[in-house]
């Protein structure tokens, strides 16, 4: 009996109206990734100069959408102390703009016992197809949602909860990690979720009523953004929008249009401008659509040595 019910879709679509969406090519069944319900936990980050990463726990993808190449990045081989387990928290990918080389990071978990568990922290150079581990990292427990992985000023940025929400910055060419802390007026208590998107060109702090939470009193979104990036202090607060009864934001497209993922699965775009709502044409199971923004890119994705080839989706 075939027990794989679940597929990993990826759709090329072009907006050319706000409130619609344009099949450009046939849609493509994505290998490697695992395709169970663990499909929530799957990440597309970028681009990055017209690149973009597709991942879930075990496996990422380094995709170029315009040429449809395609590069399978090798399984890290770092081990851990025998008897002790993994469990991957974190992925980055960006561009090292001194080295002139892309870079994936990886953060995990590593514990024997659940209770005390320590950061590792793995870099892959894709200049020289190769792991390294980054040492003497001490970090928060980074914690996952949609929406939450995203790079912007090549640093990339999570969530992570050390006596409060707070978001961990790695910068792809110093390989340091820092804080920003969130607006003082948010507290972990408030019953919120938070998402990071790109809007007027500035990181944007995304608060949003909590998917399992019935009170619809709180279905409200709060949209912060950092005009000057890094500093608490101007974090500004852009707008409250609802109530929506959502799963979780998405991206943002042409600074106006926030995607969003209904609790029945279809995608659905708010215009910021005149607040209009509307369900579009696309479908996913609920939690599993994942969207990005892409302009054309001729982008190669570099071959050296006897590392993985470049294939074609």
């Amino acid at each position: 009996m075939n027990l794989n019910l679940y597929k990993n879709i990826l759709s090329f679509l072009l907006s050319e109206d706000a409130f619609d969406l344009t099949p450009i090519s046939p849609d493509v069944e994505v290998p490697y990734l695992t395709t169970t319900s663990a499909s929530a936990f799957h990440q597309l980050i970028g681009p990055c100069n017209g690149l973009i990463s597709l991942s879930d726990s075990l496996t990422i993808i380094l995709f170029n959408p315009t040429t449809r190449n395609y590069k399978l990045i090798p399984p890290c081989p770092l081990s851990i102390p025998q008897g002790f387990r993994r469990s991957i928290s974190g992925v980055g990918f960006g561009f090292d703009l001194v080295a002139k080389n892309y870079k994936f990071v990886r953060i995990s978990e590593v514990y024997k016992d659940p209770c005390e568990k320590d950061m590792k922290v793995d870099i892959f150079d894709l200049c020289i197809d190769s792991w390294r581990e980054l040492n003497g990292q001490q970090l928060p427990i980074v914690f996952w949602t949609p929406c939450s992985e995203i790079l912007y000023k090549s640093v990339f940025h999570w969530f992570t909860h050390a006596d409060g929400t707070i978001i961990l910055c790695f910068g792809m060419s110093s390989e340091k990690f820092y804080n920003i802390e969130l607006p003082n007026t948010i507290h972990w208590f408030d019953g919120k979720c938070f998402g990071l998107v790109i809007l007027y060109n500035c990181l944007t702090l995304i608060c949003y009523p909590d998917p399992m939470s019935r009170n619809p009193a709180k279905n409200m979104m709060d949209i912060w953004i950092m005009k000057e990036y890094s500093k608490r202090e101007l974090w500004i607060k852009r707008c409250s929008i609802g109530p929506l009864h959502i799963e979780c934001p998405l991206t943002v497209c042409k600074d106006n249009l926030l995607l969003l993922q209904s609790k029945t699965g279809y995608l659905i775009a708010y215009d910021l401008n005149s607040n209009e709502v509307k369900e579009l044409n696309l479908h996913g199971f609920p939690t599993s659509l994942r969207v990005t923004v892409y302009k054309e890119s001729l982008t190669l994705i570099s071959i050296n040595g006897n590392g993985a080839k470049v294939q074609l989706f």
